[in-house]
């Protein structure tokens, strides 16, 4: 059967938040796509949809829903045929999708550490004695107290731009941002440290950008199967079934990363208290078709330790 491509005239609708950082991610998947099929970058138009997570930035967000704060409305259009397919910082993604949708094609993974980001230091350790750090990761958050629980750690919500300007408002003298952000961005020029994964693991998915549709579209899978990346892919499926099994949210911290290295796979996993008072670690190296379970098998090792309440 022959694909039917998309066209000016009859444009493949690409749903994206409004962040200038969700704008880039969807400008990159347009660009891929119409490469990938040569067609006019005109035969793909980009959608922006409104979404709880970016209109409710004085809480934090384990006080207004969770992940599903940025990705709701965008499904609820994906659902409702008011768009054809959804770009996601894979990041915020709930584990599970809801029914008629699938995710299953990944872009090419960016750099997945985190980025220290000050205008009065290099690195943690450098920090004054009880500065203020902003962050609205629960996973930074700690992570940093488990490192320096001396300082005073604030919520610290919006864009990159957004928190930028906080910085420079002195409501912090440091904060966090993804590597891959800033790269996209093409903000080179914020004073940023990037942070080993040996020293702060990243947040699940940190760096990827994943594209959703409906499950039953045979024809956007088509299109879609053009731009996937599978070790991407690979390394994702590994994650988010760590993710799943811990029942991770943005409520609960935890930091997990997925490398292909040869023809194996290692996973690296960590469970906080909220407070930082206990860390909890392990690494697993398997096939990389195991990865999935290679995930569950570790959730199941860290919850053991971890005993009830943990996230309490």
């Amino acid at each position: 059967m022959t694909l039917t491509l998309p066209t000016p005239a009859q444009p493949l609708r690409i749903g994206t938040r409004g962040s200038p950082l969700a704008l880039v991610q969807a400008h990159e998947t347009r660009r891929r796509l119409a490469e990938a099929f040569q067609l006019p970058e005109a035969a793909f138009e980009i959608v922006v949809i409104k979404v709880l997570g970016d209109q409710i930035l004085d809480r934090a967000l384990k006080e207004i829903g969770g992940k599903g704060l940025f990705t709701r409305e965008i499904e609820e259009a994906l659902l409702d045929g008011g768009i054809d397919i959804a770009v996601h910082s894979m990041k915020d993604m709930p584990t599970l999708q809801p029914d008629g949708l699938l995710l299953d094609t990944y872009l090419p993974r960016e750099d997945v550490r985190d980025a220290f980001v000050s205008r009065h230091a290099t690195r943690i350790a450098d920090l004054a004695q009880g500065a203020t750090v902003g962050s609205s990761s629960l996973r930074r958050r700690a992570q940093l107290r488990a490192r320096r629980p001396d300082l005073n750690v604030v919520e610290f919500r919006g864009n990159v731009q957004t928190r930028l300007k906080k910085l420079d408002d002195g409501v912090a003298v440091a904060t966090f941002l993804a590597k891959a952000g800033l790269n996209r961005l093409g903000m080179g020029d914020v004073p940023h440290h990037p942070i080993s994964v040996d020293d702060m693991l990243p947040a699940i998915a940190q760096g990827a950008i994943g594209i959703e549709r409906r499950a039953n579209d045979a024809r956007v899978a088509d299109l879609l199967a053009a731009i996937h990346d599978s070790p991407t892919g690979q390394r994702l499926a590994a994650e988010r079934a760590l993710l799943q099994a811990l029942d991770g949210s943005c409520e609960t911290p935890i930091a997990g990363l997925a490398e292909i290295e040869g023809g194996n796979l290692r996973l690296r996993g960590e469970i906080l208290r909220e407070d930082g008072s206990r860390v909890l670690s392990d690494d697993m190296t398997g096939p990389i078709a195991d990865g999935p379970q290679m995930g569950r098998e570790m959730a199941a090792k860290l919850l053991d330790r971890a005993g009830p309440g943990f996230f309490a």
